[in-house]
């Protein structure tokens, strides 16, 4: 299966398990994880990663991100679980 099979380019979100998706979902996770993680990030950066990060929580869970995929970093796993 391909990106396009879940959503097509002319689609910008879907529903999954009852949650609507926007395309970009998992990417901006990954983008504010790495954020949250990186010691030289500024606070208001890294305060603002972990406020997209919390929202994004549920979405990735319906999506059943975090049944696949495991968290590395313990920091985090935790605030992850922490937000489920």
């Amino acid at each position: 299966m391909r990106a396009e099979d879940i959503l097509p380019n002319h689609v910008d979100s879907g529903d999954f398990n009852g949650t609507v998706v926007r395309k970009g979902t998992v990417g901006a996770f990954l983008v504010n994880a790495r954020t949250f993680l990186d010691p030289s990030a500024t606070t208001a950066s890294r305060r603002q990663a972990e406020q997209h990060m919390a929202e994004a929580v549920a979405t990735l869970d319906a999506l059943g991100l975090f049944e696949v995929f495991a968290l590395r970093d313990p920091v985090l796993q935790a605030f992850v679980e922490r937000h489920r």
